[in-house]
């Protein structure tokens, strides 16, 4: 939004009114010639504009909007004070003025029914009081108007900003994950390559699928359990091929959650982890098991995994989890969790909840 353009937008509309009612009662109580009475009072709104303008120079230079309400009240007294002095005096002196005081209104009985003191003031005094109790009101409205319109701004930049950490968070994090992952598959490709070259070629072309996912994975942040497991799938059998019989899976997938958005590479990661930490460790392998069902229009996706008793001490603490589980905090907020339950000695079960109104 231009505000300039607003600002004399509001300065055009506001004081051509005000004119306009002049205007218009002068020419009710007035034996003034129409075009003295609108000549003049078009002069002395366009005085006002000008002396307005200035007035908001020199607050914007003098950083009221800055101050308190207890600092900026007696300055805006003392600033309306003035300025209604100077158009209260101008209008003293001016044809039309002279002849409408209060005189002249037309009903006596409202005349009564004015305070003495207003009655009993000399119209140099009672023009300066108007026209300082106008420019008082202007002043609230323009303090009030763009501390609302600063306010507002504030708030958008924020949340502009908040967007942009948002984003800029959930890429870094995905790029901690994708080499993690890659180096690992292609690990498990390079083993095989002496052993069954056949097999090998296989996959090449499953490491190939799982390499055009990841890449995509840069333009989206969601997408179905079902894509999510397809690929985690062609993870899964490029491991086999590195662990063999130790390794074995179980899939409990129910009816109505394949259709359900959760973060991209998600599944993957966790399950990466189970046969990381888990499953190869342990000479005699293990069950991995992969469980999806919807309770309460929340998905539960648990992955489990035998773990080692004695696990090997690690060189600095794994990041993927905590990536994982930061990724489903920015898109989900509290919503959405993943907990690693490691209360049983020899089992870890990473739980995953995702709220399910996000459907494909």
């Amino acid at each position: 939004m231009n505000t300039t353009r607003t600002y004399w937008a509001c300065q055009l509309i506001g004081w051509g009114l005000y004119g306009a009612s002049q205007v218009s009662n002068a020419i009710a109580t007035l034996p003034v010639p129409f075009e003295r009475i609108v000549l003049e009072i078009a002069l002395l709104n366009v005085a006002a504009i000008g002396l307005t303008q200035m007035l908001r120079v020199f607050m914007r230079r003098r950083g009221w909007k800055k101050l308190s309400l207890r600092q900026l009240l007696p300055r805006s007294v003392v600033a309306s004070v003035l300025l209604g002095l100077l158009v209260g005096s101008v209008m003293h002196f001016m044809a039309v003025a002279p002849l409408w005081g209060l005189e002249t209104l037309p009903d006596k009985e409202a005349l009564e029914a004015l305070p003495r003191f207003i009655v009993a003031m000399d119209p140099l005094t009672l023009r300066t009081v108007n026209w300082s109790l106008i420019f008082f009101i202007w002043i609230a409205l323009y303090m009030g108007i763009t501390s609302v319109r600063d306010r507002h701004s504030a708030e958008l930049r924020q949340s502009q900003l908040s967007q942009a950490l948002q984003s800029a968070e959930l890429k870094l994090l995905k790029s901690q994950l994708n080499p993690h992952f890659l180096f690992n598959s292609l690990n498990s490709v390079r083993a095989l390559i002496a052993e069954d070259p056949a097999r090998a070629r296989d996959a090449v072309t499953q490491l190939a699928g799982l390499l055009r996912y990841t890449l995509r994975s840069d333009h989206e942040e969601l997408v179905t359990l079902e894509r999510e497991l397809k690929t985690v799938g062609d993870y899964l059998a490029l491991e086999s091929l590195r662990l063999g019989d130790r390794m074995r899976i179980e899939l409990d997938i129910a009816a109505g959650t394949q259709e359900i958005r959760i973060p991209v590479m998600l599944l993957q990661t966790v399950v990466e982890n189970a046969i990381k930490h888990g499953i190869a460790e342990l000479p005699g392998g293990g069950v991995l098991r992969i469980s999806a069902a919807l309770r309460d229009k929340v998905l539960h996706v648990d992955v489990s995994n035998p773990r080692p008793t004695n696990p090997t001490p690690r060189e600095q603490p794994g990041s993927g989890l905590y990536n994982a589980a930061e990724r489903l905090r920015l898109l989900f907020g509290s919503r959405a969790t993943l907990d690693l339950d490691l209360s049983q000695p020899d089992q870890a079960i990473a739980r995953i909840r995702v709220p399910s109104e996000i459907v494909a």
